[in-house]
């Protein structure tokens, strides 16, 4: 059995690029969230969400 870490590093990012595009967060938070959370997608877009409206300065 080969070594699989980078295809899952790579799947990570991608998983990463998809979250950010989708809600608005940078691909870093992405990456951290996808670390905390694991691979869950409902969870994954709660907390990216809440992360993103905590972000957003109120509107005047």
């Amino acid at each position: 059995m080969g070594d699989d870490q980078p295809s899952r590093e790579r799947l990570k990012e991608a998983q990463a690029k998809v979250l950010a595009e989708e809600t608005g967060i940078t691909e870093a938070q992405a990456s951290d969230l996808i670390e905390m959370i694991g691979t869950d997608r409902a969870s994954l877009l709660r907390e990216a969400r809440i992360l993103k409206k905590r972000q957003t300065p109120p509107k005047s």
